[in-house]
């Protein structure tokens, strides 16, 4: 495992204790000798991941839409940024780079990230650990709903699997370490 793909908010008005646990979740990444690829933005929580990865030696690398970097949203010290012409190019190179991801705290973008790579996991097209990190109870409806999904049978118990819930930065590298193995076999039971 080399690199963390992390999906999370841009908007600079929520909690600080987010921005707290944004900034301890770059720390016990870049302490891992591990890097990080995110949205590339240069505020909220995805600003607070990229200036402490930097903070603590890490490197970061920023996948954006060229449209955001010609409002000026892009992040301007990252270790790369690569510019791409679409938000779905942007979603996928993301996905392609990582060996896991994680979800923070966000609006819908984070919402529509972390569903889209659900959906690609339960397909078998993305087949790495999913980690949810539900701080203060922030994803507390999206999971119920989730489990909904599986126990009205619009999705196999086994899906269940495709993600991990935590409640903490702390506890993330051992989700990821402990997650079900999942491979391009997840066609078969795809369908119901």
């Amino acid at each position: 495992m080399k690199t963390i793909c992390v999906y999370c908010a841009s908007s600079t008005q929520v909690k600080p204790s987010y921005f707290d646990a944004t900034a301890s979740l770059a720390t016990i990444l870049a302490k891992a000798n591990l890097s990080v690829v995110y949205g590339g933005g240069s505020n909220g929580l995805m600003g607070q991941l990229a200036d402490s990865m930097l903070a603590a030696g890490g490197k970061i690398t920023g996948i954006i839409p060229r449209f955001m970097c010609e409002v000026e949203w892009n992040h301007t010290n990252l270790t790369e940024l690569v510019l791409v012409e679409t938000m779905h190019e942007r979603k996928e190179k993301m996905a392609m780079m990582a060996d896991a991801v994680v979800a923070l705290p966000g609006g819908c973008g984070t919402l529509e990230e972390l569903l889209e790579v659900i959906t690609w996991k339960r397909l078998g097209i993305f087949t790495k650990p999913i980690v949810i990190v539900n701080l203060e109870g922030y994803f507390d409806a999206l999971i119920t709903m989730l489990n909904r999904a599986v126990d009205e049978h619009f999705m196999r118990d086994e899906h269940r699997q495709m993600w991990k819930v935590v409640e903490t930065a702390e506890e993330v590298l051992p989700a990821i370490q402990n997650s079900v193995s999942w491979d391009s076999n997840a066609r078969a039971f795809a369908a119901l």
